[in-house]
């Protein structure tokens, strides 16, 4: 067993996003909650990342959705903690509109390799990051990488509701860590 945080996106996620539908179901799973999901600071997530995984009793996996995988690579760039894995869903392009009007702080994510395990699963038609801007990433970041098919940023826009083919992803990808 292991700690499982969820890492939502801009703007949280919803009540019709995979990621609130997995940890409603999921007791092992728990969110970070950092000042503003609508007017992100990269300051004010790291440290809200770095007091969840503080909080964890066993080595933590993250489950990151849009601009919470670049949180994920700011975070690994910076911090000294230890984490089993990250699955990454839909990372943005940071050279879009989001980062240059929504989220400034998190532009010009590292682009080295992550020193935990990780997965990274994309759409190939995600209107904030193309196909081949996930490749770059998950080859930059060390990352195996999983082609979702058109799924579009892969969200309860998507209408895939609690996302099953996802959850079986991340349940392969979480027994490959331990």
């Amino acid at each position: 067993m292991s700690d499982i945080i969820i890492l939502p996106g801009l703007g949280g996620s919803g009540e019709g996003h995979w990621q609130t539908l997995w940890e409603r179901r999921d007791p092992e799973m728990r969110h970070f909650q950092p000042a503003s999901w609508d007017r992100p600071e990269l300051a004010d997530w790291l440290a809200a990342l770095d007091r969840e995984i503080s909080r964890s009793k066993t080595l933590p996996i993250l489950v990151a959705h849009s601009l919470a995988c670049q949180l994920v690579a700011h975070w690994a760039a910076s911090s000294p903690a230890r984490i089993l894995g990250a699955f990454l869903v839909s990372a943005p392009d940071p050279t879009g509109d989001v980062y240059l009007t929504e989220a400034p702080s998190f532009a010009n994510p590292p682009r080295q390799r992550l020193p935990f395990p990780s997965l990274l699963v994309a759409s190939t038609d995600d209107p904030f990051a193309s196909f081949d801007y996930a490749r770059e990433s998950a080859a930059a970041w060390g990352s195996a990488l999983i082609d979702a098919g058109a799924l579009g940023h892969i969200n309860a826009n998507s209408g895939i509701g609690d996302w099953p083919e996802g959850r079986a992803l991340f349940e392969r990808f979480r027994t490959g860590l331990v």
